[in-house]
Order: C-alpha cells, then sequence, then structure tokens
C-alpha cells in the first residue's frame, strides 16, 4: 500500500510539473547611462527588429527533467524499507543405520552402515 502511495504522489509531482504555464521571468541588468546622458535626454531608438520568442520548449524540458528525478527518488524511498526474504531451508536430517545390502560378488547379503537424510 506505502508503494501505491509514493507512486501516486510521484505522478502528482510530474504531472504538475509539466502542466505549470510557461512564462518566463524578466531579469534585466541595466548598465547606468553613459556620461553626458540625463532623464531629459531620449536615448537611441532601439532596434526592434530582434524578436525574441518564448522557450516553452526548455520549460517542458525541464518539468519532464523534474518529474523523472522525482520520480526516480521517490521509486528509490518507496523500495528502501525492509523486504522479506524467505528463509533458507533448514540443513536435512541425517544419521546411518545399519541394512542389509547384497553383495555384489557371490549373490549374499551383508549388512552395511548407510547414511541416511531427510
Amino acid at each position: 500500500m506505502k508503494k501505491i502511495v509514493v507512486s501516486a504522489v510521484c505522478a502528482a509531482i510530474a504531472a504538475s510539473a509539466a502542466l505549470m504555464p510557461a512564462t518566463g521571468a524578466m531579469a534585466q541588468y541595466r548598465d547606468p547611462p553613459p556620461p553626458g546622458w540625463d532623464h531629459h535626454h531620449r536615448p537611441p531608438p532601439r532596434d526592434d527588429h530582434h524578436h525574441h520568442h518564448g522557450n516553452a520548449g526548455g520549460v517542458i524540458a525541464g518539468g519532464l527533467a523534474a518529474g523523472v528525478v522525482g520520480g526516480l527518488i521517490g521509486g528509490a524511498i518507496a523500495n528502501s524499507g525492509p523486504r522479506y526474504v524467505e528463509p533458507p531451508p533448514p540443513p536435512p536430517r541425517c544419521w546411518f543405520e545399519d541394512r542389509r545390502v547384497e553383495n555384489a560378488y557371490n549373490g549374499g547379503w551383508h549388512t552395511e552402515s548407510v547414511r541416511v537424510c531427510r
């Protein structure tokens, strides 16, 4: 039952990571204005011909990678508990008994100690 619960949690984490909205953060570094500029002068016009498209593929790949790593970690945690190992069979009980055996040389019988195990 514990493995089922852990597997369900891992699947929920993987699904939520894959379905997160793919919005990028706007982290920008702004240099100070060049010497002689102040906030009354306008900067030169920007080149708006270079367009940045969303990096949805990278976000999806990251979510999938996080889901796989989370699943591996969750599976390792689920399988780290104690395991039932069947005990080895008991060793055989053996003893010696005197038995009558046929003599192969003259067709007669004689008594021998024979090892018997159960």
